[in-house]
């Protein structure tokens, strides 16, 4: 059974995160692994699922007016879209790696990321975890501190790739986020090619095309609404 690769969306923050949720738990064949890489209509920053908006907003200091801002379906903490590669993975519940500990699928998630940068000549590695210092008080910002098992350049040791997971019932979702500046001049046509490639060999598939299933925009449009509301981003 392939990887479906659905095709790019560029869409607003909210529909972003209702795609996702949606590939997580409506699509129509949740035991069939499916990945998108998508964009944003505007500037956008989104935060964990958990965290508090009033902290998240201290945080971000006015730039928080000029950015479109929604909460995730997943965990983590504050990541800035404006100049990222966002992705999100999903395995199904029964597969091997939708079934191991977080730690585990993080790590061999990010072990694609880093390898497929290394073919590009950029030198990504994995954070250890030996390296890490007790975080500091407050919402945590994504790309300010490598966490382990996060994706870093090997010689400035600047995190360049970060994620979110959430599981259910029907499988592990994997929202990631790769940041370009970090990664400098790469070729991300190719990136989005060999990266598919490689999440195939990964869930041991082959990753294949695929269109969007019917009625797909209706439902996305539908939890947007609730993603774009009040009461869904500041609920805490």
């Amino acid at each position: 059974m392939p990887l479906d690769q659905l095709p790019v969306r560029s869409d607003s923050a909210a529909a972003n995160m209702a795609a996702d949720f949606l590939l997580l738990q409506h699509y129509p064949d949740p035991t069939r692994a499916r990945w998108r890489h998508y964009q944003w209509h505007r500037p956008a920053v989104t935060l964990g699922y958990a965290q508090k908006i009033g902290e998240v907003r201290q945080q971000l200091g006015e730039d928080a007016f000029d950015l479109e801002l929604c909460r995730r379906p997943t965990g983590g903490g504050i990541v800035d879209h404006r100049n990222d590669w966002t992705y999100a993975l999903v395995i199904p519940a029964k597969h091997e790696l939708g079934a191991a500990r977080a730690a585990e699928s993080y790590r061999a998630v990010h072990q694609v990321v880093a390898n497929t940068l290394n073919n590009q000549d950029c030198p990504a590695i994995l954070q250890p975890p030996e390296t890490i210092e007790p975080a500091a008080a407050g919402p945590a910002v994504c790309f300010a501190r490598a966490e382990p098992a996060d994706v870093i350049h090997a010689r400035s040791r600047t995190k360049i790739a970060g994620a979110a997971q959430k599981r259910s019932k029907r499988g592990l979702l994997f929202q990631g986020s790769i940041a370009r500046s970090a990664v400098g001049g790469i070729d991300w046509d190719q990136f989005e090619t060999e990266f598919g490639e490689s999440l195939g060999e990964l869930l041991q598939k082959t990753n294949a095309p695929c269109p969007w299933p019917e009625p797909w925009d209706e439902m996305v449009d539908a939890l947007a609404e609730d993603y774009a509301s009040e009461a869904w981003i500041e609920r805490r």
